[in-house]
């Protein structure tokens, strides 16, 4: 199933995606909460009310809604580092013994077809980072690594947009990754009985319809389950919490010349069985 945050006429709810058109819960569901975080938290009643709903004649073409970023304000948005052994290469970096994880702050969320900015007064080393993201479902903790399937709602991609100039800047690399609109997410949430094994994924990036990434999520070096029984050792993870899993080789920043994003540049992710998202890089506008 795939679960989509969606407006239409001005009113934001969600819904699920069946073939080129979404079926609106609001209408075919009522009962159900219209919030993605809220949603998940319901559990697995609410994802069988919606599998039911499915065919439901409550629904629009998606050519006529605008797909907003599936879960709009996630309690925790957290990235793996150094993830990917070819990434790490082409970085220079030594391979981590243990899984490494940075913040993302959630105001840093963005659609998965809206455009992005590029810092207004930076130098241009904002760069790009496709990556697979898991979608916490259930609130947990400590959940060991051969349970980690069940607190999992599914998956969706993330571009990291990595400023990279302030990436450097701290060792957290938290102000490199959180500025405004650099969480482009989407275009929906996939379930795991629709994806299966998330470690069989191919993962395309594309810049202006240039191939620069190219590789499978089976090269990660820790999976999603070790992921997530690293992360809810620390802190409890709740639903609607999401872990972007890391980035394979073919970033600007490792290119000779570097190839940092500029105006008009456009990205696009795509990532079998999931879909794909695509932003254009626009200048900052004025501050409010």
């Amino acid at each position: 199933m795939k679960l989509a945050t969606f407006t239409h006429d001005g009113n934001t709810r969600i819904g699920v995606v069946v073939d080129d058109h979404v079926i609106d819960l609001a209408v075919a569901a009522p009962a159900l909460p219209t919030e993605m975080k809220a949603f998940l938290c319901a559990g697995p009643a609410a994802l069988a009310t919606a599998g039911a709903a499915q065919t439901s004649k409550a629904r629009f073409p998606l050519a006529q809604i605008t797909l907003e970023a599936p879960v709009s304000n996630p309690q925790k948005f957290l990235g793996a580092g150094l993830n990917y052994a070819d990434h790490i290469e082409e970085t220079g970096r030594e391979q981590p013994k243990y899984p490494t994880f940075f913040n993302k702050q959630s105001s840093c969320v963005n659609a998965p077809f809206a455009p992005v900015w590029l810092p207004r007064g930076e130098r241009r080393r904002t760069d790009y980072e496709g990556e697979l993201a898991i979608v916490i479902g259930k609130r947990c903790r400590r959940v060991p690594r051969e349970r980690a399937t069940e607190v999992i709602a599914g998956y969706t991609i993330v571009d990291d947009v990595s400023q990279r100039d302030w990436q450097g800047r701290a060792v957290t690399m938290t102000l490199g990754k959180s500025w405004d609109t650099h969480g482009p997410m989407g275009p929906w949430i996939v379930t795991p009985d629709e994806v299966g094994d998330p470690h069989a994924l191919d993962l395309e990036t594309w810049v202006n319809g240039e191939l620069r990434q190219n590789s499978n999520t089976r090269y990660m070096i820790f999976d999603c389950f070790e992921q997530i029984a690293t992360l809810s050792t620390v802190c409890t993870l709740e639903p609607g919490d999401v872990i972007a899993t890391g980035t394979p080789s073919g970033v600007g920043v490792a290119m000779e010349p570097k190839q940092y994003l500029q105006p008009g540049d456009r990205v696009r992710i795509e990532i079998a069985r999931i879909g794909a998202i695509e932003h254009e890089f626009i200048e900052e506008p004025e501050p409010t």
